[in-house]
């Protein structure tokens, strides 16, 4: 059994001009990027083997992170399967000549350990804040929902050309 808090991390930096795009706000990519490094090493500290990044199930962008704000990403594990487990993240903007916080994103990301113990069990989570209960509290809901919304990928995913129709002067004159 492990506590959220001992899966929680915590990644604050001041936003530079060459992370931020044309109009001065952080990149899109590079807040994806943060968020999925802090959120694969939550997934470590709750499985102490090797992870991988399974599925970025939901981003949400909530307000834009302008140059020479901080973000802070923090991210804890919010449910486990046998061997994934389902890691919360929260994104916090704060302007730094006034220290006003905001909520700039949220996201759930699943994370699959890597092991060839065939025995291998993620251990439970427990919740201790109110946050994190609330978050918790719905992993059942987020799971059942991944599990039917990866049903209709694949099935979207077997319909997908691997053709290079680029290349393909028919694919042109069939009028694709």
């Amino acid at each position: 059994m492990k506590h959220c808090k001992e899966t929680r991390v915590v990644q604050t930096h001041r936003i530079m001009p060459q992370e931020t795009n044309s109009f001065g706000n952080m990149f899109g990519g590079q807040l994806l990027s943060l968020v999925d490094n802090s959120a694969s090493v939550s997934a470590s500290r709750m499985s102490r083997t090797v992870v991988m990044t399974a599925a970025m199930d939901k981003m949400n962008f909530l307000a834009p992170l302008p140059e020479n704000d901080s973000v802070c990403v923090e991210s804890f594990v919010s449910g486990v399967g046998k061997k994934s487990c389902e890691v919360f993240v929260k994104v916090l903007g704060e302007h730094l000549a006034t220290g006003e916080r905001y909520i700039a994103a949220t996201s759930f990301m699943t994370f699959v350990a890597i092991t060839d113990d065939p025995n291998f069990q993620m251990p439970e989570i427990v919740a201790d804040s109110e946050e994190e209960e609330m978050i918790c509290s719905g992993y059942a809901q987020r799971r059942q929902e991944r599990l039917n919304q990866r049903q209709a990928d694949q099935a979207l995913h077997e319909k997908l050309t691997k053709q290079v129709f680029w290349l393909d002067e028919d694919y042109y004159k069939s009028g694709n």
